[in-house]
């Protein structure tokens, strides 16, 4: 059986282990009422559409 030759230090370990943390952007999507950037799934912020109607009156 495989054995280490040497000790591995923590930041190493943490190093390797922290890796797996890491988060991705968030994905984004354009209006395609008012062409704005804006998150999926969700309404728009600047023309209050969703799903092809009006889901609610914007706020500016």
């Amino acid at each position: 059986m495989a054995v280490p030759k040497r000790k591995l230090s923590r930041s190493r370990t943490r190093r390797r282990r922290a890796s797996n943390w890491t988060t991705s952007p968030p994905a984004r999507s354009v209006c395609p009422q008012c062409q704005a950037v804006k998150l999926p799934h969700v309404v728009c912020p600047q023309c209050g559409w969703y799903g092809g109607r009006q889901a609610v009156e914007p706020e500016f």
